[in-house]
């Protein structure tokens, strides 16, 4: 039996007869030859079907083909400049497996409905194909950073009893009569791990019940949440620079191909390396206003101010210490001036805005229960995690790097809904 391959390894093979099971992407046909591109999900192979070298059946089911029909074809490989990837395969055998119906993606435009409500279909393009194998490294070159600096991957519950971010944006649900929210994150469960095993970090979906439509905005996204313990602002920025600085040169060797599909113009990413510049919040508002952006201090910042920040530098730009008034309940008092915390943000350049978002827990127990009362929390829900500052508080910091907004940066593509599978947004829950 002939050796089944992968395209994105064909190159290994030049002058082997191989077989590659996978789809019709497109095909064009020339009197006695069939140019087919086949892909197979690791990449694209032009398969030349010339009459005289195949059977008269397996010439009749080439020229039968439609676009996303799949087969299994088999034949000789070989270099050529001209062709797609580099190599072509001189086809001697065509299986047809399934003749596809008419595929109502074309290479006209379509509409972003469209597009969406065919997201399934949509998956298939070379584009999309692009992102998402870039969001794959992303996600493995996180957890290979993690993995290697000492950091423990515990999983975190998806419902819970109270709200992290903020109350108003919770999904609920019904637990046996009980009311429940989807987890907005993992971190105050993070914060408990951490006094048993240090380093830790938890990596999955969060939800929040947010109604925007901006293209930074998902209901459902992923993220992934380090926490430490014994850690102040400053060593979770060093962190923060070092993982992202890994992530983005990670995907420059190993995704340069997605990237050139994408036309991703990666000098700027070339760049991303430590350290990255530190501003403080009040640095930022004199900035802001020195460019003509409106800000005024005790406002956060949406993406005008996010995007003139990130433009001011070549790297991803710390913004720290935003007033507390502004920042979650669990944020740590700035020792100097507890108007602000120990918070920071690393806003991306290029328009995209904050991708992390993190800073110093507060360990006091006497604060953490003085700012559940202004933060009108139900104490009873919080409890347990009052608990982590009665047995061994110690100082410990972290943060959330979304997943679809660093990938949207790294590809520089226009909205997050192209950078998981199946997206969700405000209105709309398929496919």
């Amino acid at each position: 039996m002939t050796e089944r391959v992968f395209i994105e390894h064909i190159s290994e093979h030049v002058e082997e007869t191989v077989t590659i099971k996978g789809w019709i992407y497109s095909k064009t046909g020339k009197g006695k030859l069939q140019f087919i591109l086949v892909r197979d999900g690791t990449g694209l192979l032009q398969c030349v079907v010339f009459q005289k070298a195949v059977t008269p059946e397996v010439f009749e089911a080439a020229k039968s083909l439609t676009q996303e029909s799949s087969l299994i074809v088999t034949g000789k490989v070989r270099a050529d400049e001209r062709a797609p990837g580099g190599f072509e395969l001189d086809v001697t055998d065509l299986q047809v497996v399934q003749i596809a119906a008419e595929y109502p993606i074309t290479p006209k435009e379509h509409g972003i409905e469209f597009l969406m409500d065919h997201r399934h279909l949509w998956l298939r393009s070379s584009r999309q194909h692009a992102i998402l194998r870039v969001r794959a490294e992303v996600i493995r070159a996180v957890r290979d950073w993690l993995d290697d600096h000492g950091f423990l991957n515990l999983d975190t519950p998806i419902l819970t009893p109270a709200a992290c971010e903020g109350t108003t944006t919770l999904f609920e649900t019904d637990f046996f009569g009980e009311p429940a929210y989807l987890s907005q994150s993992g971190q105050l469960y993070n914060e408990a791990n951490i006094m048993a095993f240090s380093r830790v970090y938890c990596f999955g979906p969060t939800f929040r019940a947010e109604k925007s439509k901006t293209r930074r905005h998902l209901l459902e996204f992923w993220m992934v949440e380090p926490e430490m313990a014994f850690a102040d602002l400053d060593e979770c920025m060093r962190v923060e620079e070092e993982l992202v600085s890994y992530v983005v040169q990670r995907c420059l060797k190993n995704r340069s191909r997605e990237l050139e599909t994408l036309e991703r113009d990666t000098s700027y990413l070339e760049n991303i390396v430590p350290p990255f510049p530190r501003i403080s919040y009040d640095e930022a508002i004199e900035m802001l206003k020195a460019k003509g952006v409106p800000a005024e201090w005790g406002d956060d910042f949406g993406a005008p101010q996010e995007t003139a920040l990130g433009e001011a530098f070549d790297k991803p730009v710390f913004v720290h210490r935003y007033p507390s008034a502004i920042k979650a309940f669990y944020m740590e008092a700035d020792p100097t001036d507890p108007s602000r915390s120990l918070s920071v943000d690393l806003i991306a350049a290029e328009g995209y805005g904050e991708i992390i978002g993190g800073g110093q827990r507060t360990a006091s127990l006497e604060l953490l229960e003085q700012r559940i009362k202004e933060h009108n929390l139900p104490r009873e829900s919080y409890e347990w995690y009052l608990d982590l500052r009665r047995y061994g508080s110690v100082p410990h910091s972290g943060f959330g790097l979304g997943i679809e907004r660093t990938v949207a940066w790294i590809c520089k593509i226009d909205h997050v809904r192209e950078t998981i599978p199946f997206p969700r947004v405000l209105n709309r829950l398929y496919p």
